[in-house]
Order: C-alpha cells, then structure tokens, then sequence
C-alpha cells in the first residue's frame, strides 16, 4: 500500500467567495461566543489556539501582541488590529478574575470547537472546512490585495528567511496595519457586494 507523505495531506482548502459570504452572515447571527471567534479568525489570520487564547493584557491599544511563548516560532508577534477586529473584541464580555478574551465561563479559554463548529456548517450550509482553513483564506486574500508577500507572511506570524531575516529589522507594523485593514475591507465587499455583482459573477461562471 503506498504510503500518503505529509506534503500529499497538506490541505489547500479555502472558502469561495460565496462560500465566506455564508459562513460570515451565519457567524454574525451567532448570539454565542463560536461565532464572532470565526469572524476574529478571518479578520487576523490567526491560527486557532493563538486566538482562543488571547488575553486582555496582550491587547496594547490597537495591536494584539502575542508573546514569544505563544509563538509558534518563539518570536513575538505584533499584530495590528484593523476596525472590524477591534470591534470583535470589544463586543466580548470581561468577566472579573478571567484573563481570556473567548471564554464560555469565565474560567477557561474557548476549547470547545465541534458543536458550535456543527452548528455554523447547518446555519451557513457550508461544510467540509476547518477552522486552519480560514487562516489560508485570509493569507489568500492578502494576496488577493496585492499586498507584499512578504508582509502578507509576516501577518501570519511567519519569519524572513536567511540573510534577509538576520539584517532586516524593520518592524514592519505600518505595512502590516495596512495588509489588515486591506484584509477587512475585501472581507466587507465580498459580505456586502454591491447590488447585482453577486448575480452577475454566478451568471459568468455559468457560460
């Protein structure tokens, strides 16, 4: 039996455009915490475990700062966080004594992904992605707004590589403050198309 290599399990999965346009629309209804954690995803690119277990004290006015211990490549993480996702934020409930943004009880950080993950697949009608899935969605975004690609990596937590990571120091915050706000506002003209665009996009890919 031929053995399947980790490169042929990666997953290349990212929603459509009418595809974010359900999840986000089902997401906004959502009157409980799974809901506008999916949207935090999309709006961040964060991945799953970083955002569910943000706390207060890492917001720094308008950037996230995620700790080195955090980290997946140990190196802190500065992320500016556009409108849309500061909003997200602020809608959530500080509960006294819990140091987590996303938390059901005030005790522990969100870790229960299925149900509610259930939930959403029924009330948007769309099914068969993950919640990583919407990390490279919203990388293939940045890309899809022309941002740079190397600031689009840097959004993602991700290093410059060889020489270029040693030497290169800039923060780099403007032009990833940019890339987020950029990011958010794609995700406002997919969610809110301008009357008529949606049919006229379903009606080209139709001939």
């Amino acid at each position: 039996m031929k053995r399947t290599t980790s490169k042929e399990r990666a997953r290349s999965r990212t929603l459509s455009d009418d595809e974010l346009r359900a999840v986000w629309c089902a997401a906004s209804k959502d009157e409980g915490l799974f809901g506008p954690f999916v949207m935090f995803l999309l709006l961040t690119a964060a991945r799953r475990s970083e955002a569910a277990k943000m706390t207060w004290d890492e917001i720094d006015g308008d950037d996230w700062i995620l700790p080195a211990d955090r980290s997946k490549n140990g190196v802190p993480l500065v992320r500016p966080l556009n409108e849309a996702a500061q909003a997200t934020i602020n809608a959530q409930p500080r509960i006294v004594g819990c140091p987590y943004v996303f938390t059901a009880k005030g005790k522990r950080p969100l870790n229960d992904y299925v149900r509610p993950k259930r939930k959403l697949d029924a009330t948007s009608g769309i099914t068969g992605w993950t919640l990583h899935d919407l990390r490279r969605t919203a990388r293939s975004l940045l890309s899809r707004s022309s941002v740079n690609a190397d600031v689009a990596e840097m959004c993602l937590g991700h290093t410059l590589a060889g020489v270029r990571g040693t030497y290169d120091r800039h923060s780099y915050h403007a032009e990833k403050k940019h890339a987020f706000d950029t990011l958010a506002a794609l995700i406002d003209r997919i969610v809110n198309p301008p009357e008529g665009t949606v049919t006229l996009l379903r009606k080209k890919e139709q001939a």
